[in-house]
């Protein structure tokens, strides 16, 4: 039968992985090969996808995609082939000291490099393994981590604390060195081309056998390599214990037991990988194929392509066993550049035909079963199993409600609309009030000591009807932006989210996208730049471009300000109710511009949902404060740069004249004159002011600085200028209208300057029609 045909909370073996491609490999990579136990775990609400557990961990995948893969029922025999529950012998040693020879060996090139040589590193390791959280604890840094697949979408580089002769680099997670996403390309070619000193490969012990696979392939790069075993407090925490030693001897590198989250073992660590780096001290072994498994078809495939290929790897500069085991698992980009000539590839093709042959398997799944043989030997000889972990046993009684059929897509929206109405109703506005009332009391206390030292009346009204009506209004929102950050960072934190992606990919799929969109849709909520950063986990260029175009849609917490004003001025009994309108509206503009694209830019399916879950976790204090402060002092930055000039700009416009003469009208002001050539496009949608074209011109510098522009252009106040139908329509159009300069600018790096400024464009023109609409539909009802 195949995998989609199992019964669900059924063991099976796989007997053959079907269909091609870059998806076929990260299967294999992902330890889906034949021979291999897996179980059926649940169906997604909506049938579609299904979750299934593999190697001790849960993996997704479509339906279609379970129906390439053929399965037969287990009979419990191969249990113990993916996990190893071998009891540990009694022997204990000590752990190896650095550069110890006969616990540990390494075998140094000969050539330490000099004493003030900059020791560059490489963070690789799979995604969720804690990479982002070691790093900080290596270098101090203040990275955000989350507990979802591609929270780290670039690479970021830091000193190591107390070493400064140092660069450690976080890369993206990646599951194997044959990249499926953008995100894994990064951290392939980082290591591949600019040849760090060392490797810090960091596993999570809770699931090493998937963790190792990377490993194996990181030590073909022949680079010197400290491995950090992570999570190793959850591990001892059920039962469970690693035989370091053992594991160092099987592997030939330095394995350090860690807890990065705990700061425990992170300092034997850096010995370590300051020791091998400096004395070069590369890995032991690199060969790990049996010659005796299966007539050793893969060891004299691997050898004779060595030999074969020897020459074109040394001027390509790759690692010659790395380039070996790319060729037979049929990796096209290293083919291309070891350049080998016609007859070269011809032989090569006819190695792996009569490897194929031998083995019985093609060639890709017989280098993933090569890799996975071995781990499973390494984890035999020095890992014992734990029993299953109080985080699973909760994550999965959670998960009964939270991806549960009948309760997941309730309980997403009512997770969601509590956010709404805590932020917007109840904490926000709070503080917010506070805050306000603060601000106001420090305007009148300025504006009192202004007038008692006769300061210029000009300068007096820069002051009070310039930068503190101006950045003042943008300010007092601070705790509303704060406050949705907290609410999404806890949802983040606890891998809610993964399970989002899992329960809405159905839903996205008949917009055309995958369900890992939900991610960077849902960080768009927050802010636009890193939403549109985090599309580069997606592994299709198509999903990618069409995500980043929908994300703009999404409003972002910068336009909370212009919302929380005009509500709270013209609809204060339905705040909550007119703010979830708001950020529906944009949702469903996004779901029916999904549509045009799919039947227009974007022809074509989805790529396939293929997404680790990770355990539910509780969220660290620590990372859900130092999100929130980097948010606010990001926001605080805005305000008293970006914002504090818009104002002072526009306040200079809106107060003199051509002949920069001080005008008492600001009708007659230069600001009046230029904004004045848009008052014919805005006047259909009942905003044909001047001033109103001009907030949103400044919102383009930052959405903040509507508010911010208005307070300066309305002295007397807004609330009797404008009418419900024309409030109505400017909320919408600052809902809809092109995102701010940061945000097109990150879309320009991604995507080019042309599809950055089609978009500007394309909003401003989807904002104005959507905002024509509303107004009619207030002015009819």
């Amino acid at each position: 039968m195949t995998l989609q045909d199992l019964q669900l909370n059924t063991e099976a073996e796989i007997v053959k992985v079907g269909g091609n491609g870059e998806l076929r490999q990260h299967f294999l990579d992902m330890g889906v090969i034949p021979g291999a136990s897996v179980k059926k775990i649940k169906l997604a609400p909506m049938g579609d996808p299904m979750e299934i557990q593999i190697h001790g961990y849960e993996l997704t995948m479509r339906l279609a995609d379970a129906a390439k893969i053929e399965v037969k029922l287990s009979d419990g025999s191969l249990s113990g082939k993916n996990n190893s529950s071998v009891e540990q012998s009694s022997d204990k040693e000590s752990h190896p000291g650095l550069g110890e020879e006969g616990k540990f060996h390494s075998k140094g090139d000969g050539n330490p490099l000099p004493d003030d040589a900059l020791l560059t590193y490489a963070l690789v390791g799979n995604q969720n393994a804690g990479k982002t959280t070691l790093f900080n604890q290596l270098t101090g840094s203040n990275q955000h981590v989350g507990n979802f697949p591609g929270v780290t979408v670039d690479r970021k580089s830091g000193q190591i604390r107390g070493n400064p002769r140092t660069l450690v680099t976080d890369l993206p997670g990646i599951y194997s060195m044959s990249p499926y996403t953008s995100e894994e390309l990064i951290s392939r070619n980082f290591v591949l081309n600019e040849t760090p000193c060392g490797i810090i490969n960091i596993v999570d012990a809770t699931n090493i056998e998937r963790n190792l696979y990377l490993t194996m392939q990181l030590l073909e790069l022949d680079i010197p390599m400290v491995i950090a075993l992570n999570m190793m407090d959850e591990v001892v925490g059920n039962g469970g214990s690693v035989d370091v030693n053992k594991m160092e001897r099987l592997l030939g590198v330095p394995v350090v037991p860690i807890s990065a989250a705990k700061n425990q073992g992170v300092d034997e660590l850096v010995k370590h990988a300051l020791h091998v780096a400096h004395y070069q001290e590369r890995p032991l072994w690199q060969d790990f194929c049996d010659e005796n498994e299966k007539g050793g078809a893969v060891h004299r495939a691997l050898h004779a392509v060595i030999h074969l290929i020897q020459d074109h790897a040394e001027r390509a500069k790759i690692p010659v066993r790395f380039a070996a085991s790319k060729l037979l698992e049929d990796d096209k980009r290293i083919l291309h550049q070891l350049d080998l000539d016609v007859n070269e590839k011809q032989i090569l093709e006819h190695i792996l035909i009569q490897m194929e042959k031998e083995r019985g398997l093609d060639r890709s799944a017989a280098m993933a079963d090569m890799r996975f043989s071995f781990i499973r030997k390494v984890c035999e000889k020095s890992v014992k199993k734990p029993r299953e972990s109080k985080e699973r046993i909760r994550s999965q009684k959670i998960d009964r409600v939270l991806t549960g059929r009948f309760t997941a897509i309730p309980v997403f929206f009512a997770v969601m609309a509590a956010v709404f109405f805590l932020t917007f109703n109840v904490i926000g506005a709070f503080f917010q009030g506070l805050l306000e009332s603060g601000i106001g009391l420090l305007t009148d206390l300025t504006d009192s000591g202004l007038t008692s030292l006769g300061i210029n009346p000009v300068l007096h009204d820069l002051v009070i009807d310039g930068i503190f009506s101006g950045v003042g209004s943008v300010l007092s929102f601070l705790p509303v932006i704060v406050t949705l950050f907290f609410f999404l960072s806890l949802l983040e934190d606890s891998g809610y989210i993964a399970r989002v992606a899992f329960v809405m990919d159905s839903l996205l799929r008949k917009i055309g996208l995958s369900g890992r969109s939900i991610v960077p849709l849902l960080i768009g909520f927050g802010c636009t730049v890193p939403a549109v950063m985090s599309t580069r986990t997606l592994p299709s260029e198509r999903d990618r471009r069409m995500t980043i175009l929908l994300t703009p849609f999404m409003s972002c917490t910068a336009k909370l300000p212009v919302y929380a004003f005009f509500v709270s001025a013209f609809f204060p009994k339905h705040g909550g109710l007119i703010m979830t309108l708001l950020y529906l509206l944009g949702i469903v503009t996004g779901i029916v511009i999904a549509l045009f694209y799919r039947k227009t830019l974007f022809k074509g399916e989805a790529v396939p949902f293929v997404m680790e879950l990770p355990d539910y976790r509780l969220p660290g204090l620590r990372n859900v404060s130092q999100l929130l402060w980097e948010k606010a002092k990001d926001f605080l930055q805005r305000a008293f740069t970006v914002i504090f000039i818009a104002t002072i700009v526009v306040w200079f416009l809106q107060s003199f004249d051509l002949h920069l003469n001080l005008v008492d009208d600001s009708a007659q002001s230069i600001l009046a004159k230029l904004a004045g050539l848009l008052e014919p496009l805005f006047r259909p949608i009942g905003l044909g002011d001047w001033r109103i074209c001009t907030s949103f011109i400044s919102g383009f510098i930052a959405k903040e600085s509507v508010i911010s522009t208005l307070g300066v252009l309305y002295p007397e106040g807004i609330s009797d200028v404008l009418t419900s139908a024309a409030v109505a329509s400017l909320l919408v159009f600052s809902l809809l209208y092109t995102p701010c300069v940061a945000a097109v600018a990150s879309i320009k790096r991604e995507l080019g300057g042309k599809w950055a400024a089609a978009l500007v464009f394309w909003q401003c023109a989807v904002a104005w029609l959507v905002a024509f609409l509303a107004r009619l539909v207030m002015l009819l009802f």
